[in-house]
């Protein structure tokens, strides 16, 4: 049947019977090269790129928050100068509104960050685990080197919001679980804005603890441990097969 419906798409025969077997027309043999030609592309494309980092010569670009960045950047850029120096390395602030746009459209390759600024449906793996250490100025009078949550939460606080600006941190659910919401009087975007501002007034706040110790901080001891959280790098899905991701 199948050869039936091929010879009426060709109009032609393409096979017939002789004393000695069945042998191609001559419209048959002159598809044969046409056809290999077109077998062997079909296999090139399904064939697996040998990929060869020290030969790829294109722009990536991440986005992710000043932690990251501190961490984890010059860690990446080491690896990329000695495996491929012909990446070049483009570095964002972290826009959390706009992660899913930005890596469907190409604007940005990967995104590292905590978990609770990256939209659930993204393909993400976990890179290390980070703790939150409680912070004062050195000169805070308010605040002693171990206190309970109930009077941290008291004391004026602030909170990192990377581009939304809002008084949404990542500890706020944890203190209201425990029954004392917390008084935050400050937004910033990043950890360093964070750091400075607390080290010049009388707040207090999380950080994570790759970003410490800083002189000009004292640690709070806390009487509760508040969660931490796994740094994930997260990307769309259109880019599952890009070896450089990988």
């Amino acid at each position: 049947d199948q050869l039936r419906k091929l010879r009426d798409t060709l109009d032609d025969r393409l096979f017939v019977r002789t004393s000695n077997g069945v042998i191609p027309t001559p419209f048959a043999e002159s598809l044969q090269l046409k056809v290999e030609h077109i077998i062997e592309s079909i296999e090139a494309l399904l064939e697996p790129e040998t990929f060869e980092p020290k030969t790829v010569t294109r722009t990536f670009t991440l986005s992710s928050t000043d932690l990251e960045q501190k961490v984890i950047l010059p860690q990446l850029l080491r690896i990329i100068r000695l495996e491929a120096p012909g990446v070049k390395l483009s570095v964002r602030k972290l826009e959390i509104d706009q992660i899913t746009n930005a890596l469907l459209t190409g604007e940005v390759d990967l995104v590292i960050s905590n978990p609770s600024f990256v939209p659930s449906n993204l393909p993400t793996l976990n890179l290390y685990p980070e703790s939150y250490t409680c912070v004062a100025s050195k000169n805070n009078a308010m605040v002693s080197k171990k206190m309970a949550i109930s009077d941290i939460a008291k004391i004026p606080q602030l909170v990192v919001s990377p581009s939304r600006g809002d008084f949404v941190g990542a500890a706020n659910d944890w203190f209201e679980q425990q029954g004392h919401p917390r008084n935050v009087v400050l937004s910033v975007p990043t950890f360093t804005a964070a750091k400075a501002c607390i080290a010049e007034s009388d707040l207090c706040g999380f950080i994570p603890s790759r970003l410490l110790p800083d002189n000009d901080l004292k640690v709070i001891e806390l009487d509760r441990t508040i969660p931490g959280f796994d740094v994930i790098a997260a990307w769309h899905q259109r880019s599952n097969q890009d070896q450089l991701h990988k």
